[in-house]
């Protein structure tokens, strides 16, 4: 018998937003992840939720790979990071070359995006890319 155990780490869960924000040591990136939080939960229309014990997401899609695997996550979220504040763009960054050009400072992972500073960004631009992303996400997965 092949038993399959749940070992997924980030899963939804009731935390407290605002109680894990506050509790961040580095005000500045407290601060942007506040400011986040808010343009977030204005673009996606969501609550916040708290995935596993250190991500904020908004929305939720399921999703199975090839390999059977299959869960839940968050359509767009972000975590303040020690090194840097992490925003999670789930479809990744090759969709939106014109938008990343304008981006600013930032590196990236497979679906993250690493800001030191949010000063770092035009703000008006990470917004367009976590409304277009959520968008994307949406469509795909809740339609």
């Amino acid at each position: 018998m092949n038993l399959k155990i749940n070992t997924m780490k980030t899963i939804v869960n009731d935390g407290d937003v605002l109680a894990f924000l506050n509790k961040v040591e580095n005000e500045k990136r407290k601060t942007d992840s506040l400011q986040v939080l808010a343009f977030m939960k204005e673009i996606t229309g969501h609550e916040p939720k708290m995935w596993g014990d250190s991500i904020v997401g908004f929305g939720k899609y399921h999703y199975k790979y090839d390999s059977g695997r299959e869960g839940d996550m968050c359509m767009v979220g972000f975590s303040p990071r020690k090194t840097s504040l992490t925003v999670y763009i789930m479809p990744g960054f090759e969709k939106y070359d014109d938008l990343m050009q304008q981006l600013g400072k930032y590196k990236t992972g497979k679906s993250c995006l690493y800001i030191k500073k949010l000063e770092d960004v035009k703000l008006d631009v990470l917004k367009s890319l976590i409304k277009e992303s959520f968008q994307y996400m949406d469509e795909k997965y809740n339609q």
